[in-house]
């Protein structure tokens, strides 16, 4: 599950994507040039949401744009920002626990 927001905080795009080879590849085309973020993870079992524990902690791998340290919640919209003037590819890693 991926999605990708706009510095409006309006969502750009969602995406559900397979993977293989240990691989996702995302392509978003005609996006507007400005300043973006996106968030995604890997949903396992199909159901559309990101599984916690009991503490919160995600059993399911997920990732942020910028690839940002571990916080408590979600990173901050400065950390994950990324500016789109053209034609571009970035890498992301997704975290397991």
């Amino acid at each position: 599950q991926f999605e990708l927001i706009n510095e409006f905080g309006e969502k750009a795009a969602a995406i559900s994507q397979s993977i293989s080879d240990n691989i996702c590849v995302i392509q978003i085309k005609d996006l507007k040039p400005g300043k973006y973020t996106f968030k995604y993870f890997h949903d396992e079992n199909n159901n559309k949401e990101l599984d916690t524990n009991w503490l919160g902690i995600p059993k399911e791998g997920f990732g942020f744009s910028n690839d940002p340290g571990l916080t408590l919640g979600p990173p901050s919209f400065e950390k994950t920002v990324f500016e789109l003037k053209g034609s571009r590819v970035i890498k992301s890693k997704p975290k397991y626990f």
